[in-house]
Formats: structure tokens, C-alpha cells, sequence
């Protein structure tokens, strides 16, 4: 019996992909959370980690959900490329629009030990391994540029995790890493990186669903 765990901060999606991996006669499901740092404090170890991450793959979070198990990543492939999920780790790229069918079949392909891309990803990843794929220059994650983005600007954790739908134990685990990268300590010096990088900008509203 493979053991698989969930990950994803949508409910819908969570309640789903863990229906999904139920089904299967030769699964189970033995943790659906929210978040890896969930996932990590549960101490277990899983055959496959299923990933969601609901705008795109954050290459941070796929290596800390490889030291848990066999990563199945489920993302928008909008800003981080195929190539970079899988030098974190994942052992399988699905899409968000994958048919129950393919991420079946990806479940027992990883479980398995083998790899798998889902047949809607094929051509993009053929294309990045043409090209060599592409790496962020700092080392930092979609998600952590975001959160670069966001404290550079003078937003609070709690508002930076109310705008990207995190709680604000991940936020502040984002910060922890973009300092570690960065090789900064305060505030000041992150902002100035974040000029340095290019990933400073003005700080807009909340939308009042936000405020």
C-alpha cells in the first residue's frame, strides 16, 4: 500500500486531490494540510507528495516537500519553468486542467520510482530542455520574490500574507530564506537588494476584501 500525502491551501482542491489518491485501491491518503510546514511538524515520510500550488511552482517549497517523499507538483506553470520544479525535486508536473486519468496514472508512475510530465506539459518541457530552461539570478523562489516584493514595499507580514493567501507562518518562513539568500539582516538592506534585483515596487492599496 503507497502512502501519499496532500498539500494544498485551497480546500476544494485539497478535498479533491485527496478523493483522488483515495480511490485508488493501492493508496492512501495519510496527511492532507495546508502547507509543507504542516506537512514537515507531522515528522512522516510519504511515497508520493502531492503539491498543489495554486499560481505556480515554487521551487522552495518542491524541495522541502522532495525531503518528505516523491514530489507530485500540481501548478499554473505560469512563472517558474518545468525544469526548475524538477531540479527541486519533483518527480512528476502536472497542470491544473490534467485529466483525473493522468494524475492517476502520475501517482502510480512516481510511487513507482519512475517520472512523469502529464501529456498537456510535454511540449513546454521539451521546449525548456531545447533552451537549457532558465534560473532567478538570486536563487529565490516565485513566491519569495513576491514576498521580496511585497516587505520591500512596506507591507506587514499579515498583509502579505492576506494579498498571496499564505498564512503568516509561511510569510515569514519566505523572509527567513530571502535573508538567508540574500545575506541580509534588517529591512533596509532587503529593500536595497530588492532594488539591486529589480524586484522593488511601489506600494499599491488593499483592495478592501484585503483591508
Amino acid at each position: 500500500m503507497f502512502e501519499v500525502a496532500v498539500v494544498s491551501e485551497q480546500p476544494v482542491s485539497l478535498a479533491g486531490l485527496e478523493k483522488l489518491a483515495s480511490d485508488a485501491a493501492d493508496m492512501r491518503v495519510t496527511a492532507a494540510v495546508a502547507t509543507v510546514e504542516e506537512l514537515l511538524e507531522m515528522a512522516g515520510h510519504y511515497d508520493v507528495v502531492v503539491l498543489d500550488l495554486p499560481e505556480y511552482a515554487d521551487a522552495a517549497e518542491i524541495s522541502l516537500a522532495a525531503s518528505l517523499g516523491s514530489p507530485l507538483v500540481s501548478a499554473g506553470w505560469r512563472r517558474t519553468g518545468l525544469l526548475t520544479a524538477v531540479r527541486a525535486g519533483a518527480r512528476g508536473c502536472v497542470g491544473h486542467r490534467t485529466e483525473q486519468r493522468d494524475i492517476r496514472e502520475a501517482l502510480h508512475v512516481i510511487a513507482g520510482g519512475g517520472f512523469y510530465v502529464c501529456p498537456r506539459l510535454v511540449g513546454r518541457f521539451q521546449e525548456e530542455l531545447a533552451r537549457g530552461g532558465g534560473e532567478e539570478p538570486s536563487g529565490l523562489a516565485p513566491r519569495e520574490i513576491e514576498t521580496l516584493r511585497l516587505i520591500a514595499a512596506g507591507f506587514t507580514h499579515a498583509q502579505i500574507a492576506t494579498r498571496m493567501g499564505l498564512s503568516p507562518a509561511t510569510v515569514n518562513t519566505y523572509a527567513k530564506r530571502i535573508r538567508a539568500k540574500l545575506n541580509v539582516s534588517n529591512k533596509a538592506e532587503l529593500t536595497r537588494a530588492a532594488i539591486e534585483l529589480g524586484h522593488y515596487q511601489q506600494k499599491q492599496p488593499l483592495s478592501r476584501a484585503a483591508a
